[in-house]
C-alpha cells in the first residue's frame, strides 16, 4: 500500500485500525449503557457502583413499555411512517426534479438561483419556525381546510424540494456523460422523457442516500411534530418519547431506556440493510464538476 508516493509500513497500518477500533468503541459506549439499563430491573439501574452488565436481564422491560397505558407506541410508529413515507416520496421526486433542471439545463443566472438555494441551508427551523406557523394558521383559516393539528404541515413542504437534497443530486447528475442526454434528444425525446427514463434510472444510489437521510430526520425529528400536532393520538414517536418521559410521578429509567431502544432499533436495522447503497451514493456523489 502506497500513500503519497511512499510506501506504508504494515505496522503503520495496524496502529491505524487499533486506532479506528478504540474510536468506534467510545462511540458505542453510551449506546451500549443504553441497552444495558433498558434491560436492568428497577432497584438495579441507579446501584452503586453501576454494573456493566444486567443482573438478571429483565427482557419484561420492553412488554410493560409497550403495554403502558400512558403510551400507546404502536399508534406513535403508525403516524410517523405515514409522515415518513409523505416525506421521503415528496422530498426524493421534488428534489430530483429541481436538480435536473440545474444539473442539465442551461438558463440564465443557473448559478445564483444555485446558489441562493444553497443559502437557504444555513437557515435553521427554528429561525423561520414562528412565519411558517402564521402561514399555515392563515391557510386554515381562509382555504376552508385544517391544517395546524394535522400531518399537513409536516409533509406538505417536503413537496417543494429540499436544499440538501438538491444540492446532494445535482452534484450526483452532472457526473452523468451528456452524451446521453443530446442521443435521447436526437431520438425526438423530451426533457422529461430524459429525465425520467434517463437520470432517475441511472441515479438509483443517490436516490436512496436522499430517502435514508429524509427518513431518518423525520424519524427523529421532534420540533416539527411539537409545533404542529395538538393531541395525543397524532404523536410521532420522537414527541411521543418526550411525553412517556415526563408522564404523571416520572418514568423509570430502565423503562424509558427501553422505549428509548425500540424508538431508534428500526433506523439501526433500516441503515444497515442498505448500507451497501448508502456507501455507494456518498462515494460516487460529487465526482466531477
Amino acid at each position: 500500500m502506497r500513500v503519497a508516493g511512499r510506501k506504508t509500513s504494515p505496522t503503520n497500518i495496524a496502529a491505524a485500525y487499533v486506532a479506528l477500533l478504540i474510536a468506534g468503541a467510545a462511540m458505542l459506549l453510551p449506546f451500549f449503557w443504553l441497552v444495558s439499563t433498558s434491560l436492568k430491573a428497577d432497584d438495579r439501574v441507579l446501584q452503586t457502583p453501576p454494573r456493566w452488565l444486567p443482573d438478571p436481564v429483565r427482557l419484561d422491560n420492553y412488554r410493560r413499555v409497550m403495554q403502558s397505558p400512558t403510551s400507546n407506541f404502536p399508534l406513535w410508529t403508525r403516524n410517523t411512517l405515514i409522515v415518513a413515507a409523505l416525506e421521503v416520496v415528496g422530498v426524493t421526486f421534488s428534489s430530483s426534479l429541481v436538480a435536473y433542471g440545474f444539473a442539465r439545463i442551461r438558463f440564465r443566472g443557473r448559478g445564483v438561483l444555485f446558489a441562493l438555494m444553497l443559502g437557504t441551508m444555513m437557515i435553521p427551523f427554528p429561525v423561520v419556525m414562528v412565519p411558517l406557523y402564521r402561514i399555515f394558521r392563515f391557510l386554515g383559516d381562509h382555504s376552508g381546510m385544517a391544517w395546524l393539528g394535522t400531518f399537513r404541515p409536516l409533509w406538505v413542504p417536503a413537496w417543494f424540494g429540499s436544499a440538501f437534497s438538491i444540492f446532494l443530486l445535482r452534484q450526483f447528475f452532472v457526473t452523468i456523460p451528456d452524451e446521453l442526454s443530446e442521443a435521447a434528444r436526437i431520438d425526438g425525446c423530451s426533457e422529461w422523457g430524459i429525465y425520467w427514463r434517463i437520470i432517475l434510472p441511472l441515479s438509483r444510489p443517490a436516490l436512496s442516500v436522499v430517502a435514508l437521510f429524509t427518513f431518518m430526520y423525520v424519524w427523529r425529528d421532534f420540533l416539527g411534530p411539537l409545533v404542529y400536532l395538538q393531541r395525543p393520538t397524532q404523536y410521532t414517536l420522537a414527541l411521543g418519547l418526550q411525553a412517556f418521559q415526563s408522564q404523571n410521578g416520572g418514568t423509570s429509567w430502565n423503562l424509558l431506556m427501553a422505549a428509548a431502544v425500540l424508538v431508534i432499533a428500526p433506523v439501526i436495522v433500516l441503515f444497515f440493510v442498505a448500507q451497501r447503497t448508502f456507501i455507494e451514493g456518498i462515494a460516487t456523489t460529487g465526482m466531477k464538476g
